[in-house]
């Protein structure tokens, strides 16, 4: 995960902190040039597009350089801080290593296995360290690279004409050659503003700004037919609009959903059930000794009425295994809970929730709930879920068609309580009412089986002593 640049300078990598993540944005660098950090010290918190993770440093020194500022996207396994070390050079390798070959200045890193191992110290972050799979899929084929120097040999001369001072790769940072690319602008083609050449962001704006209208000439026009002229370029109005760029959380999200909509064939199932009686519960567990404390309410009952209905219907609880043409049927339900966050929705899950009693279930919802908030929740806690509910309630709303979290079978959707008119035993009477909608994978489960799993969850909360009859 380090490299040596000289006898007492290490640069630390962005590390894959979430399994095969291939980028990170800085948030916040708790450390600035010129400090000594320690061993295992968080150094800077980074969000990736499944959490907010701290970085801490694996090893002793002094702050020399901070190479990428706060809110910069980094990719997985570029340095980003450099450290001068206290005791010069790491742990002499073993002789075989030794051998002092030059190595050429476009030599691919070194993979993490065959870099210098610090004995006696255990990984403090899962996945830390740049993954294998990361240094593998980034090296440049030979066509490429080919392809890539006639390019830059072709623009040589014009880089030089427009400032880039003879180098056939303008320079510029990370953040701006990735706004080049998404606006479609060619950095050869920009005149730098920067200190020593560097392109900035207002530059790539600038070039691609549309250039404004030639005067027109006073010459008669010419016969013949002219092509048609080229689409307007779409301009946007800085004073009254606002564009966010699309990141972290919110980038994972919408491709995941993107990707599960268009890969599951979903199905939507609504049942409107008077819960009079799982209220009435909720008030009376409030007062139990055995749940003070913990976090009660009618989420706790819904999730507990939904791992009992998939005990029933187990079949509803598997995924869809694509690439070997299977279903995988779980023995095991991982219960995820959608919660919404200030970097925007994430689905961290209650991990084997068919084996918890009814207090620990809410000790978990309440953990769950709170790491949530705070913005610390793990890639791990997000990972393996197999149900999920998502509680559209808590906003006023009935209810809604919910997409499927990708890998998961189903989905229930709890809509707003609200006092109702009801007929209850014969008779007109307010009456506590909600919606449930569950879409599940049509692949996976058919109309009968999504009908009845429910149709159970229903049934507990109208009856929520089938709880226990049914549990």
């Amino acid at each position: 995960m380090t490299t040596m640049t000289d006898a007492s300078v290490r640069e630390f990598k962005m590390p894959d902190v979430g399994e095969g993540l291939t980028e990170a944005e800085i948030l916040k660098w708790y450390v600035q040039p010129g400090d000594t950090v320690t061993d295992g010290q968080v150094v800077c918190e980074v969000e990736t597009a499944k959490a907010a993770v701290e970085l801490p440093i694996p090893y002793d020194g002094v702050v020399r350089e901070l190479r990428f500022p706060e809110g910069t996207t980094v990719d997985v396994g570029t340095p980003i801080i450099t450290v001068e070390t206290a005791g010069g050079a790491p742990a002499a390798p073993a002789p075989a290593e030794q051998a002092s070959v030059p190595k050429p200045a476009a030599e691919e890193p070194v993979p993490a296995a065959e870099e210098p191992k610090q004995e006696g110290r255990k990984p403090v972050l899962v996945g830390y360290g740049v993954a294998e799979s990361s240094t593998r899929r980034r090296p440049r084929k030979a066509a490429v690279a080919a392809a890539e120097d006639t390019r830059q040999a072709a623009t040589a001369l014009q880089g030089e004409l427009n400032g880039h001072g003879g180098s056939a790769r303008p320079l510029a940072k990370p953040p701006v050659r990735k706004l080049a690319k998404d606006l479609g602008v060619d950095l050869a083609t920009v005149v730098p503003s920067g200190p020593d050449g560097i392109i900035t962001r207002e530059d790539v704006h600038a070039a691609a700004a549309p250039a404004p209208a030639a005067p027109a000439e006073a010459v008669p026009a010419p016969a013949v037919e002219r092509p048609a002229a080229p689409a307007s370029v779409v301009t946007y109005d800085v004073a009254r609009e606002t564009r966010i760029p699309v990141k972290g959380v919110r980038k994972a999200t919408a491709q995941a959903m993107v990707g599960s909509a268009f890969t599951a064939p979903h199905v939507t199932e609504f049942v409107t059930v008077d819960v009079t009686r799982t209220m009435k519960l909720v008030e009376e567990l409030k007062q139990d000794k055995d749940l003070q404390g913990l976090r009660v309410n009618p989420l706790l009952l819904i999730a507990k009425a939904l791992l009992v209905a998939i005990k029933r219907n187990p079949d509803i609880n598997a995924s869809w295994d694509e690439a070997n043409q299977e279903i995988v049927r779980k023995h095991y339900v991982n219960l995820g809970i959608a919660a919404a966050t200030p970097r925007g929705l994430i689905v961290p899950n209650i991990k084997d929730a068919q084996d918890k009693t009814l207090p620990r279930l809410a000790e978990a919802l309440g953990e769950l709930v709170a790491t949530a908030r705070e913005g610390k929740t793990s890639p791990a806690a997000m990972q393996g879920g197999t149900v999920t509910i998502t509680n559209v309630g808590v906003f006023g709303v009935d209810t809604g068609t919910p997409i499927l979290n990708p890998g998961e079978s189903a989905i229930l959707a709890v809509g707003a309580i609200r006092l109702q008119p009801w007929v209850h035993k014969g008779k007109v009477k307010p009456r506590q009412v909600t919606t449930l909608a569950l879409s599940f994978d049509h692949r996976l489960v058919d109309g009968e089986l999504g009908s009845k799993v429910l149709a159970d969850v229903a049934a507990i909360l109208e009856q929520p002593k089938r709880l226990i009859t049914w549990g």
